[in-house]
């Protein structure tokens, strides 16, 4: 079984056993979380969600990815420039069950 599941703002195509990384959920390592937001299971669209369809998944992994570099600065105006640096929190989530 197949599903698009919305999580964070963004959707992800996930079947049975698959490994995803989205936005910081709250839970620890080895909790399970249900996203209920279904939009499509084996080609079934919602309008906007599926009802009575959730998948199911285990928390593998809390943390952040590789650090970015933002500079800003104006041209010819040497007193404005600013480094600043950004880590991306995320969940790496273990797909366990499409129920529907």
């Amino acid at each position: 079984m197949k599903a698009i599941i919305k999580t964070g703002g963004k959707q992800y195509y996930v079947s049975e056993k698959d490994v995803i990384y989205v936005e910081k959920l709250n839970g620890n390592d080895g909790d399970k979380i249900v996203f209920d937001e279904v939009l499509m299971l084996d080609g079934k669209v919602g309008s906007p969600y599926l009802k009575n369809v959730t998948v199911e998944g285990v928390i593998s992994k809390q943390g952040k990815q590789k650090k970015i570099r933002i500079f800003r600065y104006k041209q010819k105006d040497r007193s404005h420039r600013k480094t600043q640096g950004h880590r991306q929190p995320y969940t790496k989530v273990e797909i366990t069950k499409i129920n529907g």
